[in-house]
């Protein structure tokens, strides 16, 4: 979508951040889980205070894609020590792409991985990895499709639930 715009996400962007958070976790992992584990996953995971900590780290970043003065999704990638899990720093970890049901298969995903790997190649780094549910097909395939691979797994909680994140990496051509 061409009138799509990317802003970097400042501390005045919480509420946008947590509102379509919290709206594309549930749309997407709420029918396959129990109401429970949803909630607890909603409250941890989107609390002001926690959006507030995530946007004030300096090894975070996140954009928003604004359509319209509308917030239609978000990238939040990390680099170090911020990162969940391989902590390499030559590499990019993307935490999340998260963009709102009604603009799925309008490019908003590729937009906003067109900006994390903009953002790994101008920092000179070798890969971008991430980590996506087991059984969320879709991202998988989506991620696929823009080269990544599997390299090994984590698990991932969700609310009481543990989960299985297959963790997938792409190598960058700088």
């Amino acid at each position: 979508m061409e009138n799509v715009k990317l802003i970097r996400a400042t501390s005045d962007d919480i509420e946008k951040i947590r509102k379509i958070g919290m709206e594309t976790m549930y749309e997407t992992f709420a029918k396959s889980n129990t109401d429970e584990n949803t909630d607890i996953y909603l409250k941890e995971s989107f609390s002001p205070e926690k959006i507030s900590e995530e946007l004030n780290n300096t090894e975070s970043e996140f954009y928003l894609a604004v359509l319209n003065e509308q917030v239609i999704g978000y990238l939040k990638i990390n680099f170090s020590q911020a990162q969940s899990d391989v902590k390499d720093k030559e590499s990019l970890e993307i935490e999340r792409i998260y963009v709102r049901k009604e603009f799925h298969g309008k490019e908003i995903g590729k937009i906003l991985f067109n900006k994390a790997l903009e953002i790994a190649k101008k920092n000179k780094l070798k890969y971008i990895w991430l980590g996506v549910w087991e059984n969320n097909f879709r991202a998988i395939s989506f991620y696929k499709r823009h080269g990544f691979v599997e390299f090994d797994k984590h698990i991932f909680r969700y609310g009481n639930d543990d989960q299985t994140d297959l963790l997938m990496k792409v190598e960058i051509d700088i």
